[in-house]
C-alpha cells in the first residue's frame, strides 16, 4: 500500500504542476496570437517543432532514463554507484546538448521548410535553450528516481511561467524595435521574440533545480559515505552504460516524436507543390500545430504524469524479479491515466467550439474541427505512452524504438498519399496522426505480453471511465448549450457547464466501477474525490 500510494502521490504532483503548466501556457498562446498574428503563430510552431525534435535527441528524455539508471541502484542501496550515474549522466548531457545546439544554430537554414525561411530566426534563438535543457533534464531525473517528484513539479510551473511572460514581452519589444512594419516583418521578428521566452523558462528552472541540489547535497553526501557494501563500477562502465541505455531510449523518444516534425515539412513541402503559397500554408498549419495541438496536449501531459512516476517504480521492481506486483504497477498506472483521459476526450469532443473560441478567437474555425474529430486520440497516445514507459522501465528500451520507427514508416506513407492525392489538407494530418498512435499501441502490447505476460485491465482500465464519461458529455452539452440561450456569455457557460460535468462523472464513475471509499482515496486527489463523494451521500 505505500508503494502504491507513492505512485500516486507523485503522479499527483506531476499532474497538478502538467495542469498549472499547460493552462498557463493555453492562456498566454492568446495574447501571443494577437501579436504576432496567424501567419506568426505558423513560424512558432515550426521552429517549435524542430526544436522539439532536436531537444529529443539532446535531452527530453533524460530525465526518465537517468531516473530509470539510477532507481535501479537505489532499489539495492547502491548510493555511491547511483551518484556516479548521476556525474555521468550530467557529462553526456553537456557534450551531446553543446553538439546538438551548434547544430541548431548553424543548420536551422536546412531543418527548415525551404518555403518558410522566415521561421529560421525562431530557431536559431534556440540553440542555448537546448543545451541548458539537458542539464535540467538530468537534476530532474535525479530526484525522480528518488520518488521526489516535487522538484520536477515546482520546476515545471516556474518554466512555464517565465516563458509565458518574457515570450509576449520580447516578441513585443522585438515588433516594436526591429521589425518594418509589414505583416511578413512582424511575423518574423514576432516568432523570434516568443522564442527567447523558451529559454528563459529553462533558464529559470536550472535555477531551481540547483538550489534544490545544494539544499540537499549534505543528505546526499551522507548516504554516499554510508555506502560501504557495494564495489564502485568504473566511469568506463558508467559511460557504457549511458551510451546502451540512455541513447536508445533518447532515440525512441526522438522517432515517437519526430512524426510531428516531418508531417510539417511534408505539409509544407506538398501543398507548395500543388500550388498553395507559403502565407496560406503557414495559416492552415497554425490552425493545427498552434491552436489543436496546444489544446490536445493539455490532457495528454496530464494522462503522461502517471507513466513518467511509474518508470522508475517499474524499474525497481522488475530489478528484483517481482513480475506480478510489476504487472499491478502498470495496472493502476493505466486506470490513474485513462480516469483523466477519458473524460477529457469527451469533454473537448462536446464542448469543442465554445472552447477554441474562448481561447483563440483568430482561429478560421478548422482548429475547432480538428479538436471534435480528434478528442479521441487523447486515449490512444495514453495507451501509447504508458507501453513505452514500461518496455523502458523494463529494460527493452529499442523495442519502443523499432515499434516507433515502424509506426513512423506508415505515418510518412499515409501523409504523403493523403496530401497528393486528397484535398484533405490539413485533416491529413489529423488522420496520419491516428494512424501513427493506433500503430504504436499494437505493437507495443504484443511486446508487454511476450515478455511480461501482461493483459490489458480493459474493462477498469478503459470501459468504466467510458462509460462514466458519457452521461457526462450529455450533461455537458446540455448544459451549456441550455445555459447560452438564457445568458450568452461563453465563459461563464463554459465554466458552469464544466464544473456540474465534472461531479456527474465523479458521481457516475463510482457507480459505473462499483468504487469503494478506499479504492477512491487511491486516485490523484483522492482525499478530494472522497469528501466530494460524501457531500454528495454516495458514501
Amino acid at each position: 500500500m505505500e508503494q502504491k500510494n507513492t505512485l500516486v502521490k507523485n503522479a499527483s504532483f506531476l499532474m497538478m504542476a502538467a495542469m498549472i503548466s499547460k493552462i498557463i501556457g493555453l492562456l498566454y498562446k492568446s495574447p501571443l496570437s494577437a501579436i504576432v498574428g496567424n501567419v506568426g503563430m505558423g513560424y512558432i510552431s515550426l521552429a517549435q517543432n524542430a526544436y522539439m525534435i532536436l531537444l529529443m535527441i539532446a535531452s527530453y528524455s533524460i530525465p526518465q532514463a537517468v531516473s530509470k539508471l539510477i532507481s535501479e541502484r537505489i532499489a539495492f542501496r547502491d548510493y555511491r554507484n547511483a551518484q556516479k550515474i548521476f556525474k555521468g549522466a550530467m557529462l553526456y548531457a553537456v557534450v551531446v546538448g553543446g553538439v546538438v545546439a551548434l547544430v541548431c544554430l548553424f543548420g536551422a537554414k536546412w531543418i527548415i521548410p525551404s518555403n518558410q525561411p522566415n521561421a529560421i530566426l525562431a530557431l536559431q534563438i534556440l540553440a542555448p535553450t537546448i543545451f541548458l535543457s539537458g542539464i535540467l533534464g538530468v537534476y530532474r531525473g535525479y530526484f525522480q528516481a528518488f520518488r521526489n517528484m516535487m522538484p520536477t513539479s515546482i520546476s515545471q510551473i516556474l518554466e512555464q511561467i517565465f516563458n509565458a511572460f518574457v515570450s509576449i514581452l520580447a516578441a513585443w519589444l522585438f515588433i516594436r524595435n526591429i521589425s518594418d512594419g509589414s505583416e511578413l516583418s512582424v511575423a518574423k521578428w514576432g516568432a523570434a521574440g516568443s522564442t527567447v521566452g523558451t529559454g528563459a523558462g529553462v533558464v529559470v528552472a536550472l535555477l531551481f533545480m540547483l538550489v534544490v541540489y545544494g539544499v540537499n547535497r549534505k543528505g546526499i553526501c551522507a548516504r554516499i559515505r554510508s555506502d560501504k557494501t557495494h564495489e564502485e563500477e568504473s566511469y568506463k562502465e558508467i559511460f557504457k552504460l549511458i551510451i546502451l541505455i540512455v541513447s536508445p531510449i533518447i532515440l525512441s523518444a526522438f522517432i515517437y516524436n519526430v512524426n510531428g516534425y516531418l508531417n510539417g515539412v511534408l505539409f509544407s513541402d506538398i501543398l507548395g507543390y500543388r500550388g498553395a503559397n507559403a502565407q496560406e500554408i503557414s495559416i492552415m498549419y497554425a490552425e493545427y500545430a498552434s491552436y489543436f495541438m496546444m489544446i490536445i496536449n493539455i490532457p495528454l501531459t496530464l494522462s503522461s504524469a502517471a507513466p513518467t512516476s511509474m518508470i522508475p517504480e517499474v524499474s525497481a521492481l522488475y530489478a528484483t524479479g517481482d513480475i506480478d506486483e510489476t504487472c499491478n504497477r502498470i495496472d493502476q498506472t493505466v486506470q490513474l491515466s485513462m480516469f483523466i483521459s477519458a473524460p477529457c476526450a469527451v469533454g473537448l469532443a462536446v464542448l469543442t467550439h465554445p472552447i477554441v473560441s474562448l481561447l483563440f478567437s483568430r482561429t478560421n474555425g478548422t482548429a475547432g474541427y480538428l479538436l471534435m474529430l480528434g478528442s479521441f486520440t487523447i486515449l490512444l497516445n495514453g495507451m501509447s505512452n504508458i507501453s513505452n514507459g514500461v518496455l523502458q522501465g523494463i529494460g527493452k528500451p529499442k523495442i519502443p524504438m523499432i515499434t516507433a520507427a515502424i509506426a513512423l514508416a506508415v505515418d510518412v506513407v499515409a501523409v504523403v498519399a493523403l496530401l497528393l492525392f486528397t484535398n484533405l489538407g490539413v485533416y491529413a494530418l489529423l488522420v496520419a496522426m491516428i494512424i501513427y498512435a493506433v500503430s504504436v499501441c499494437i505493437l507495443n502490447d504484443r511486446f508487454m505480453k511476450k515478455y511480461l505476460n501482461y493483459r490489458n485491465p480493459w474493462i477498469k482500465g478503459y470501459v468504466q471511465p467510458i462509460l462514466a464519461s458519457i452521461p457526462m458529455g450529455v450533461v455537458a452539452f446540455g448544459v451549456y448549450h441550455g445555459l447560452y440561450l438564457l445568458l450568452p456569455i461563453n465563459i461563464v457557460c463554459l465554466a458552469v457547464s464544466i464544473m456540474l460535468a465534472a461531479v456527474v462523472y465523479i458521481v457516475a464513475f463510482v457507480f459505473v466501477a462499483k468504487v469503494s471509499e478506499e479504492q477512491l482515496r487511491s486516485f490523484p486527489f483522492g482525499g478530494i474525490l472522497v469528501r466530494i463523494g460524501r457531500m454528495l451521500k454516495l458514501y
